[in-house]
């Protein structure tokens, strides 16, 4: 393959992993991202890696021992409460959460987690600032990208892992997110261990939920001291507009917020947000249809968000684009290496490749999608507290049978 001939568009962990991954099988790419630098944008808060997901791509990609020196095992502790505070399971106060457990899926902060994906690829193949417009195939199956500064040409493969809105989607298919029916305003509470320590005991060390009709409270523990709290409600796509609470009034906007649809609340779960003093960002949660596929394209795929977007409400997001990114990367460099593949053309044996990808990631994809949609309808529901608390509360009884 030709050295400029795989194009991955975004430096999000899905598309830095499949680089890496490339990149140590002597399969050239060059990485293309939105963003000026890696300091940019803020990466959002904290994540756990699944055994079999994001741990297992990270080792095949020889980054595992890297990513323990920065995981948190703690941050894996859930509590739950009612809306009147009333805790149904908490973990900080638990010693049935033993060390096995507490290391299977440890969480690790976004930044952290792209810091070491962007240091584990080779600086050069990294091309900062480039905004795509559009994906153009051009004769003999190859594509060039436009973007808003530039045309780059003559590329065999094109991953699209630009995430919710893709622009490489639109080369396979017609099909946009659609809105999920949440939204979400998210705080953060930075040093708080030091400015408000009661308010880092009330969370613990790692998330804290309350579950309710149409609305939920989450906040998490993040590795800088950080805590982020995300105010969720079930509205119409427009509530961020048509509200009438004032974004830019920091203050005045968690008080009408909680007055509008947490008066009930109890006192520590309101400061949760009165004492966040910064963000309050409204974010409009968006999915893909549940099963979303498309015909295969020679050349041209997804994958994390850009293949199969669905709302944070299973925790799989990246460790889904990691997986993606994993199997793209072992048919690719299958197809490099093996005896039968060296008798086809490059064209070829990225179609195939592709093409067993995708097959595999359809299945993935839209067996989590199923799961967080039912976690969706679970959490804002008025029994969704207490079904998490008892779903945890037997897998907690089995591990300690076993």
């Amino acid at each position: 393959m030709a050295s400029r001939s795989i194009a991955i568009i975004g430096a999000g962990p899905g598309g830095l992993t499949l680089a890496r991954l490339l990149q140590l099988h002597d399969l050239p790419c060059s990485i293309y991202e939105a963003e000026e630098n890696r300091e940019e944008r803020n990466q959002g808060g904290t994540l756990d890696l699944q055994p079999r997901a994001g741990q297992r791509a990270l080792k095949e990609a020889g980054l595992l021992e890297e990513f323990r020196k920065y995981s948190r095992p703690e941050g894996e502790k859930d509590k739950i409460v009612l809306y009147d505070g009333t805790v149904l399971w908490d973990e900080n106060e638990q010693d049935n959460h033993g060390p096995e457990e507490l290391t299977n899926r440890p969480e690790i902060d976004r930044t952290q987690l792209r810091q070491i994906l962007l240091d584990s690829v080779k600086p050069e193949s990294i091309r900062w600032s480039k905004k795509l417009v559009r994906v153009e195939a051009v004769q003999g199956d190859q594509y060039n990208l436009h973007f808003e500064d530039s045309v780059e040409e003559g590329f065999d493969l094109v991953v699209g892992a630009d995430g919710a809105w893709s622009k490489v989607r639109r080369l396979l298919s017609a099909a946009t997110p659609f809105y999920s029916g949440i939204t979400v305003v998210e705080l953060w509470a930075r040093d708080v261990e030091k400015a408000n320590p009661a308010l880092s005991k009330y969370v613990g060390d790692g998330s804290m939920f309350m579950f309710d009709e149409g609305r939920a409270i989450i906040s998490q523990r993040n590795g800088n001291n950080c805590i982020r709290t995300y105010a969720c409600v079930r509205q119409p796509e427009s509530w961020v507009k048509t509200c009438g609470i004032d974004w830019t009034q920091h203050n005045a906007a968690k008080q009408a917020l909680l007055d509008r649809y947490f008066a009930n609340c109890s006192s520590d779960l309101k400061h949760l947000v009165l004492d966040s003093s910064e963000g309050l960002i409204p974010r409009i949660l968006y999915m893909l249809p549940i099963g979303y596929k498309w015909d295969t394209c020679p050349g041209v795929t997804l994958l994390g968000d850009a293949a199969h977007l669905m709302t944070p409400f299973a925790g799989v997001g990246v460790n889904l684009a990691m997986a993606d990114a994993l199997d793209l990367a072992s048919e690719l460099v299958s197809r490099k290496e093996g005896r039968v593949a060296k008798l086809f053309s490059d064209k070829h044996n990225i179609t195939s490749a592709i093409g067993a990808y995708e097959k595999s990631m359809y299945e993935r994809g839209e067996k989590y999608a199923q799961k967080t949609w039912h976690g969706l309808q679970a959490h804002f529901s008025a029994t969704g507290g207490r079904e998490r608390a008892e779903k945890i509360r037997k897998h907690a009884a089995a591990r300690n049978v076993a």
